[in-house]
């Protein structure tokens, strides 16, 4: 059973940096892509990041592009999100996932197997 454990969210003021980690467990072989969600109380889970773990191919949501970067360490199997210049718009809890479909894609849910718990990030104006 695959287990994904998000840490590193934060409250931070407009500007600030966060790195958020997820480390995954119980893999028996490499899912296709991994990827970060995002979520607000209320509304649907939006796509932020994702990476092929295969070609190292990314999408980012338009929002985040040029601010946000997704990385992993695949000796270690964690993935990364690396984010910068913060806004309070940026505020959600943050979510890992991991899918096994044939094809990525960064902002259907629907397409991923296997989420962690989620961690907050707050950016105050």
């Amino acid at each position: 059973q695959v287990q994904l454990v998000e840490s590193g969210g934060d409250s931070v003021q407009a500007g600030g940096s966060l790195r958020l980690s997820c480390a995954a467990f119980g893999y028996t072989y490499s899912p296709v892509c991994l990827a970060w969600f995002r979520q607000v109380s209320g509304n649907e889970r939006e796509g932020v990041a994702m990476i092929q773990t295969g070609g190292g191919g990314t999408w980012y949501a338009d929002s985040v592009k040029g601010r946000f970067t997704i990385s992993r360490d695949s000796s270690k199997n964690t993935l990364f999100l690396h984010m910068n210049s913060l806004k309070p718009e940026d505020t959600a809890k943050y979510y890992c996932a991991a899918s096994y479909n044939r094809f990525c894609s960064g902002d259907s849910a629907l397409r991923y197997n296997y989420w962690g718990q989620g961690t907050q990030v707050t950016v105050s104006s």
